[in-house]
């Protein structure tokens, strides 16, 4: 009887350096172009060589943004991985390995070494792998043929020709696989997913920043938030944007405010221990009232921490991040479409109210891939800014909370800031029961404003909820589906702006008789702070914090545990 798959799951794993990370930027292309959605996760070590690494692509007729649990496909690269994985995999999970190295009946017998050794040399071996894979699927050999012409050709000719060769026994190994193991593949292919776009989350908050008029980006590379670096270093020439390696996080971060301050769009892209460097920065940009975004990505801390695992554990250090009081907005993109949309939004909120703009994400979203729709192309952004007048006052009180801000060489006036206290011409003063203390007022008064102006929570579910689950950022789409299956007059609220809480939200938990949220952190950080600025009580909290992701049949069961 065959085995019917309407969707696949497949996990490659193996050291740092066999190649796993190139198998992976060949399938998911190929894959992609083949017509069939495809979604992606890796999970790997703070390692240039050895450890192990790994890379699950779920494929499928229907569009997915999360993995659903165990690999039907298990291919190790080698015993470590094998030994790593092993007690994640089914009871019905095909494990393909050279059963020499790991010795174990259930186990499909291929030697991808051996074969790589055919063509010339065990370095071919990942190329073996991705043509398995490809043959397994059913994708074109053709196709694959062409993106190894396209990847090796600068490598030469001899390169190029092993690799075919290596794809070539790979594929042919694949498609016997599929018939020994009476393996049906009926996955759906679609021509509209053929035409669209494959992005990770990194890519996918770079494009947004471009979208947002950034023209420039000043770091210094921390994972998991050197992705936006990258990406926009890739594209600098053809999208005109600065790009600079600081020397420190410091550094970058008065970079950034000083392009803002001459006029441009400026970003930092960084982690918790580089943003801990940051927050001087971060309370320079509320005095000078200087617009500045910053790509905080999160991972499991304090210090060094876990650098290449997820958390959600940094919302209160961008909270609370510089000493003093003024405003600041701060996004969480669930999604990719919402990492794009996010990143564009926080330039212009940056830019309209003069304070810093924080986009919180973490391992999990920056470095997952799916394929999606082409994003929605916007016109170039209009500054905030004006002509400064002879006599201008960059913090003039009388224009309101939100003065008019001027840059230098823009109209005849002196465009004046200070990191200390100043009067509204941007003169030091410690007159301080005068301006100073209205200086204070202007400042905080900020805030009222961006919570008039912060976007309301998403509801997924029924209307006429009982039981409303809560989260915030990248967990979205597996407690959706968690959620949709738990049912019961349940639904899920989504915040994707994490501060200032609109004023709306209060309204969703009115209707709940019962409240839980949803965080993948240790100590429930946004829980806490929905009850201090909202006022409720969220009895029951369902964490997780040991660097991984949740799942969605993990989330599910946690969920049936607690209710």
């Amino acid at each position: 009887m065959s085995n019917i798959f309407n969707e696949l799951t497949i996990m490659l794993a193996g050291e740092a350096g066999a190649g796993v990370q190139s198998t992976e930027a060949i399938l998911l292309s190929l894959i992609k172009n083949a017509g069939y959605n495809v979604f992606a996760t890796k999970e790997y070590m703070s390692r240039v060589r050895g450890g192990t690494n790994s890379i699950t692509i779920r494929i499928s007729g229907d569009r997915i943004f999360n993995q659903n649990g165990e690999p039907d496909i298990f291919i190790p690269f080698d015993l470590n991985a094998y030994e790593r994985y092993k007690n994640d995999l089914s009871a019905n999970t095909l494990t393909i390995a050279d059963k020499k190295v790991i010795n174990n009946e259930n186990i499909f017998d291929l030697s991808f070494n051996e074969i790589a050794l055919t063509v010339g040399d065990k370095i071919y071996s990942s190329m073996v792998v991705t043509g398995t894979v490809c043959g397994i699927i059913g994708t074109e050999i053709e196709d694959l043929k062409l993106h190894i012409i396209k990847r090796f050709e600068p490598k030469g000719e001899q390169i190029v020709s092993n690799n075919i060769k290596a794809a070539e026994a790979g594929y042919e190994e694949g498609r016997k696989i599929v018939k020994n193991s009476e393996m049906e593949i009926q996955i759906k292919r679609s021509n509209n997913v053929r035409d669209e776009i494959l992005l990770s989350g990194s890519e996918s908050i770079a494009l947004g920043a471009l979208a947002g008029g950034c023209d420039s980006i000043f770091s210094y590379p921390m994972t998991p938030g050197t992705g936006v670096f990258t990406a926009l270093a890739s594209w600098a020439t053809q999208a005109g944007v600065v790009v600079e390696q600081a020397e420190d996080e410091i550094a970058a971060i008065n970079m950034a405010i000083g392009a803002w301050y001459a006029g441009g769009r400026a970003m930092v892209s960084t982690s918790g221990g580089g943003f801990a460097l940051m927050t001087e920065g971060v309370s320079l940009s509320g005095m000078t009232e200087t617009p500045v975004v910053i790509h905080l990505a999160q991972r499991p801390g304090p210090a060094t921490g876990l650098p290449t695992r997820t958390e959600q554990g940094d919302l209160n250090l961008g909270l609370y991040a510089g000493h003093g009081v003024f405003a600041r907005a701060i996004f969480a993109p669930g999604s990719l479409e919402q990492a794009y949309e996010l990143s564009r939004h926080a330039f212009e909120i940056a830019d309209k109210y003069q304070s810093p703009v924080i986009i919180l994400t973490d391992q999990y979203l920056t470095d997952v891939f799916y394929n999606s729709p082409e994003f929605k192309l916007y016109p170039s952004p209009k500054k905030h800014i004006i002509e400064a007048s002879e006599g201008y006052k960059r913090y003039d009180i009388g224009q309101g909370v939100l003065s008019p801000r001027g840059i230098p060489g823009y109209g005849i006036g002196r465009v004046c800031v200070d990191s200390d206290e100043h009067d509204e011409s941007g003169r030091i003063t410690e007159d301080l029961n005068g301006i100073s203390l209205k200086m204070k007022n202007k400042r905080f008064m900020k805030l009222s404003l961006l919570k008039e102006a912060a976007l309301v929570p998403d509801l997924y579910g029924c209307d006429d909820y009982e039981t409303l689950f809560v989260c915030w950022g990248s967990i979205l789409s597996i407690a959706q589906e968690a959620v949709l299956k738990f049912g019961k007059k349940s639904a899920l609220l989504h915040f994707k702006q994490v501060f200032p809480i609109s004023g709306e939200a209060s309204d969703f938990f009115r209707k709940a008789k019962q409240i839980i949220m949803i965080e993948n952190n240790q100590t429930a950080q946004f829980k806490n702070l929905l009850e201090h600025e909202i006022g409720i009580k969220i009895p029951i909290s369902i964490l997780k914090y040991n660097g991984l992701q949740f799942t969605a049949g993990e989330l599910y069961d946690r969920i049936k545990e607690v209710v």
